[in-house]
């Protein structure tokens, strides 16, 4: 924990550093100590909780590509690989948050505040059954969506390369039945086009449950026109016009309740050809075996049969599709993941964060500044002592002048002067300790002779040193901090880090000490550590609440 645990030995700056998040901290005007929940579990209700889903919005080319390694292959989650025309990625986000972040290739959304106004309006649709969209980037010719990451892979994965068990028929309908649900809030929003609806679409979250991508509400080529898979699963109106329209939503929905039924993809006619020829068990999949009845099994092959009509006219409401699949759930409360034989992801516990964990957290360093000012020395234990002693020497009072211009100097964010009133501070002090502790122990000794006898400390001289210590105006935590953010602002991020360790040393349990570590940190792109301080800076920062409490 803590300082001594970072991995900084051959710390390397970054070629080039993220740019600084334009968001500021909201602290009111009190300052107070907000903790904020960063992480959250899912409302019983339809709605999702708004705390729990980050706000959308505009991510810069640098944050992204930071959050994927630069775009690296081995952080490549879509399951055609590199050779998809838009790769979907598993990043990092600043905050830590896990994120799908998919990739279009550069033909792609040729205007770029078209692509940010699509995904802004994908971005207010919300809901516990979609896998929500959190955020875009569009700079120069790279075109980016950042949505929730969704841990347990596609429907297509358990239902063709499934390797430990079949996902097994009351998952099945939950499938259905979910992502009927997750339809119908997109109707409600007056987003009845989704383009593309396959098993691909279709993720489990870290509870097993089923989600729908939000990806395919976004038109998926230059006109929003084409479908990616194969023709024979394509709507028939999309074949004769070229267009999609809302009944096409329902047939898509049929080939997956089609992939559902049989485990395999099997192309539409083939399947209406069986359903028509009452050779609905061949249609079946045959692991599934005693695991259904006979009535619910027609009635879900019969509500594909409706959904896969020739004409559009002739395909269900999604209301009907609710109202049908809904009495065929039989173990609504089994747990998804229970049902599927899954391990359950841990659940990461909530990291509550100060004002300023916030802006470290996101590296603004206007904020952490701003703080810093307001809080100035009050967290130091005896601070308000420290003038006790100032007119002991000369040399002590010149050290209280030049930390006062530092200070000024810092709040006029005049950085490189506060970095060298600073460094003056921890210079003067450490030669004045060796004259006046020398002076105290050794007077009237000649120097070559002090070095003999600084061998022969006695534990009272010891002691000597130790008041000494306590009535100088040592370096404050406070000095390294408001030098590290100085450093950080001119640039000079390995010099931040040691301060901010320098700090830990001076205030072991000091919460400012392990954000100011994490920020830097993040400014040398090493996300790993920098999540640890932000948590040892969490956790002392509560321990700090409680003993108030107490």
């Amino acid at each position: 924990m803590g300082c001594l645990q970072s991995k900084t030995v051959n710390v390397q700056s970054p070629d080039k550093e993220p740019s600084q998040d334009d968001s500021k901290t909201d602290l009111g005007k009190t300052g107070l100590y907000v903790p904020e929940l960063r992480f959250s579990s899912l409302t019983n209700g339809d709605q999702v909780d708004q705390d729990q889903v980050p706000a959308f919005k505009e991510f810069s080319l640098a944050e992204l590509r930071a959050a994927t390694n630069g775009f690296s292959s081995e952080l490549i989650v879509s399951e055609s690989g590199e050779k998809a025309p838009n790769v979907v990625y598993r990043g990092k986000l600043r905050s830590n948050r896990l994120a799908a972040i998919k990739r279009f290739s550069r033909q792609s959304w040729p205007d770029a505040q078209q692509f940010v106004a699509e995904a802004a309006g994908v971005g207010k649709v919300r809901h516990k059954r979609l896998v929500n969209l959190i955020g875009c980037c569009a700079e120069g010719d790279e075109r980016l969506l950042v949505a929730e990451y969704m841990p347990n892979d596609t429907l297509s994965k358990h239902l063709f390369h499934w390797e430990k068990q079949p996902l097994p028929w009351e998952m099945r309908v939950r499938v259905a039945y979910y992502i009927a649900q997750a339809l119908d809030h997109c109707n409600a929003e007056n987003r009845k086009i989704y383009h593309d609806l396959n098993a691909y679409r279709i993720l489990f979250d870290e509870e097993g449950d089923p989600r729908l991508s939000s990806f395919g509400l976004m038109k998926n080529s230059r006109d929003g026109k084409s479908y990616s898979t194969n023709l024979a699963y394509t709507p028939p109106e999309f074949l004769r016009t070229g267009r999609v329209i809302a009944e096409s939503v329902m047939y898509s929905y049929g080939t997956v309740l089609l992939d559902l039924l049989s485990g395999k993809h099997i192309p539409p006619s083939h399947a209406l050809d069986l359903i028509s020829g009452k050779n609905v068990l061949l249609l079946m999949d045959s692991s599934l075996e005693g695991q259904y009845a006979n009535e619910d099994a027609t009635a879900l092959v019969e509500l594909a049969s409706k959904c896969l009509q020739y004409e559009a006219r002739d395909r269900p409401e999604i209301k009907f599709i609710l109202n049908a699949v809904e009495p065929l759930q039989k173990q609504k409360e089994a747990a998804s993941h229970v049902l599927m034989g899954l391990t359950k992801t841990p659940v990461v516990l909530p990291t509550m964060l100060s004002p300023l964990g916030k802006a470290c957290a996101r590296m603004d360093l206007t904020a952490v500044h701003d703080i810093l000012l307001k809080t100035g020395y009050k967290d130091e234990e005896g601070a308000e002592n420290e003038l006790s002693f100032q007119e002991w020497t000369q040399q002590v009072q010149d050290m209280l002048n030049t930390k006062k211009f530092g200070d000024i100097a810092f709040r006029d964010k005049d950085f490189k002067n506060a970095v060298d009133y600073y460094s003056k501070i921890v210079v003067e002090f450490v030669r004045g300790f060796i004259h006046l502790f020398l002076g105290l122990t050794f007077s009237g000794k000649h120097s070559r002779d002090l070095v003999l006898e600084s061998k022969k400390l006695t534990l009272d001289r010891a002691a000597d040193l130790d008041e000494l210590v306590s009535m100088m105006s040592v370096p404050s935590g406070t000095v390294f901090v408001r030098r590290a953010l100085s450093y950080m602002m001119n640039g000079q991020p390995e010099l931040a880090l040691r301060d901010a360790m320098q700090a830990q040393v001076c205030l072991p349990e000091w919460p400012t000490a392990f954000y100011m570590q994490a920020l830097a940190l993040s400014k040398l792109g090493m996300e790993t550590d920098a999540q640890d301080m932000l948590n040892d800076g969490a956790s002392f920062e509560a321990k700090k609440l409680n003993s108030w409490r107490n």
